[in-house]
């Protein structure tokens, strides 16, 4: 059975200043999106689903689902903050969604098969897709509590204009994750690549240190305990108009009880993604670099 690819395409991009899942960045108008499905494509998965908000549910179809319409299968789910478990209220005054672990459970019901999460907003390059995909399809069929992620090395995943937000992870000898640490803040400082701790001292990792861009392989299983889970994180936080429920939550919480494990996948990859409204013209001239060196078509599709 094929893998599929879960898109979380729900959110806003407040510090970009728009929609930028809809933002033509290739030379044909191409999304980052379209890149992603392209390489899934051609990493051996079968079908994508994406997590979006009702209310751009049309456009999103006329601009961005018609693509696709002969090259792979494609489903639409929908992420809403009202969307939560029974007995549970989402308070008046909640704004914020509930986080990329709520988004991957708005698709419990239409994935029944190994799946690949990631942002929409993300250029995560051929060899992500490629690992991913060869470690989902090698998976024998009903297997349980086997994830991955793929570890993008830090000095790969660097915006030129400001800092970044990763997942810094430590790894045991198996090349099994141990923790997932969100650094809010990572630059590289007078050369090293550094995260400010705590304290607000900054600290210096090697370039290769994996970290977590979002990039998650899973079991059909790992919605039977977000759902779950959920609910205790509800209890604890559904009054806090702030928190949310992210993926390295539960995934930290499986690891940490000794249910699940999560093989870090070293890839190649440089992403690079629109973080910041500067960002653009890099990224759109990091596209059109790839095009001339021919890791993709001048128009992905035809």
């Amino acid at each position: 059975m094929k893998p599929t690819l879960l898109v979380l395409a729900a959110g806003m991009g407040s510090r970009y200043g728009g929609l930028k899942q809809l933002d033509t960045l290739g030379p044909s108008g191409e999304t980052i999106m379209d890149y992603s499905v392209f390489d899934a494509v051609r990493g051996g998965f079968g079908k994508i689903v994406f997590v979006i908000r009702k209310d751009f549910e049309d456009d999103f179809r006329k601009l961005v689902l018609s693509k696709y319409q002969n090259l792979v299968q494609t489903e639409v789910v929908f992420q809403s903050i009202t969307d939560l478990p029974e007995g549970y209220t989402c308070p008046e005054d909640r704004t914020k969604p509930w986080g990329t672990n709520h988004a991957v459970l708005m698709a419990k019901d239409v994935v029944k098969e190994p799946f690949c999460v990631i942002n929409a907003d993300d250029f995560y390059g051929r060899d992500a897709f490629a690992v991913m995909g060869k470690f989902l399809s090698s998976l024998p069929e009903g297997s349980e509590n086997v994830y991955s992620m793929a570890g993008f090395r830090v000095s790969n995943t660097l915006s030129e204009n400001g800092k970044v937000a990763r997942g810094v992870c430590s790894v045991n000898d198996a090349n099994l994750l141990q923790t997932v640490v969100e650094r809010t803040e990572i630059m590289r400082v007078d050369g090293p690549v550094c995260y400010k701790d705590e304290n607000d001292a900054w600290v210096s990792i090697p370039d290769s240190t994996p970290v977590s861009m979002n990039f998650w392989g899973f079991t059909p299983d790992y919605f039977r305990y977000s759902e779950s889970y959920f609910k205790e994180f509800l209890d604890e936080n559904i009054s806090k108009p702030k928190a949310e429920y992210f993926i390295p939550l539960m995934v930290n919480k499986l690891i940490t009880e000794g249910t699940a494990t999560v093989e870090v996948l070293d890839t190649t990859s440089k992403w690079f993604g629109v973080t910041y409204a500067a960002d653009r013209q890099g990224v759109v001239d990091k596209i059109q670099s790839l095009v001339d060196a021919g890791e993709y078509p001048s128009k992905l599709f035809a």
